[in-house]
């Protein structure tokens, strides 16, 4: 559902910018806002008087949570359990790849839509809608994943860890071919690179967060909500420090060398080379378990799920 939330706002919006102007602009931008408050209004409506005190008990939810917590809490606080987790090789080495491959995943996130406008001549409109266009790439990828993996499985089809590989490899080659594509830009077919970018950006995340799903449960018991929370840090960090490093990167290269196309594709360049380092990681970080040869099982399915 987020995806496909992506897509209509792209689509709709870049439609509405056209023609463009910024007051046109502040309309569009604004009235996106409003409605996305207002959907997530309507989403949490109720969550939290959906919580019940248990019957006959004048004790509160919040006693029984607090009492679970320090059933089940590990000695010596967050620091020592944060430290525990990362001594585990599994945990260790997915923080790692997750913090490497979104690093390069977000990195292209600010830029984007900037580099079809400088370099390629696209119109604000126009550029908001490639967005969707991407986006729409990356549902593909997600729902390939989820059906090759569930529908035929096997030692390679079944396989998480050839999936993010793979994944990370195709995205480093459609980054590449942007970053050479700038310099023939009266040619160069941009809306279906973008969504090849897409598939590939796609086919990478849902097959890793498939694993994380299998990985959240391999060491210690009662560590599983330590580990998420590790790989989410993990996640939220690189994608901040990936969009402010990108932009920053394609000012000082544009100031360097004068050269728009030049500038966009030397930082597409280096998130290319960030997710064939991200290949590398995966792998070594998964290792697949008795379940994903035999077909029966199928964490693409689940981890798309997750998605919506």
């Amino acid at each position: 559902m987020m995806i496909l939330g992506f897509i209509i706002t792209a689509v709709i919006a870049g439609k509405q910018l056209e023609p463009f102007s910024f007051e046109r602009l502040v309309m569009v931008t604004g009235s996106v806002s409003i409605i996305a408050f207002v959907v997530t209004v309507v989403a949490v409506w109720g969550v939290e008087s959906s919580v019940k005190t248990p019957v006959n008990s004048d004790r509160s939810p919040v006693d029984y949570v607090e009492q679970d917590v320090e059933k089940t809490a590990e000695p010596g606080g967050y620091k020592v359990a944060l430290k525990n987790v990362w001594d585990e090789p599994d945990s260790r080495r997915f923080s790692v790849f997750v913090f490497i491959s979104m690093l390069a995943y977000s990195a292209q996130d600010l830029i984007l839509e900037p580099f079809a406008g400088a370099v390629f001549g696209m119109t604000p409109g126009q550029s908001t809608q490639l967005s969707g266009t991407q986006h729409g790439g990356v549902l593909v990828g997600m729902l390939m994943v989820a059906l090759m993996t569930s529908i035929v499985g096997g030692k390679i089809f079944g396989s998480l860890r050839h999936w993010t590989m793979g994944g990370c490899i195709a995205s480093a080659c459609c980054l590449l071919l942007l970053a050479i594509g700038g310099q023939f830009s009266s040619v160069f077919p941009l809306k279906a690179m973008v969504f090849a970018l897409g598939l590939s950006n796609g086919i990478f995340a849902v097959a890793a967060i498939g694993s994380m799903m299998d990985l959240v449960g391999r060491g210690a018991r009662q560590r599983e909500g330590v580990r998420m929370g590790m790989w989410g840090a993990a996640q939220a960090i690189a994608f901040g420090l990936g969009g402010v490093a990108a932009t920053m990167a394609v000012d000082i290269s544009r100031m360097a060398t004068g050269d728009a196309a030049m500038a966009y594709g030397i930082v597409f360049a280096v998130q290319a080379v960030l997710f064939v380092w991200a290949a590398g990681l995966a792998r070594g970080v998964y290792q697949p378990a008795p379940e994903e040869t035999t077909g029966e099982f199928s964490p693409g399915r689940i981890a798309l799920e997750m998605e919506g």
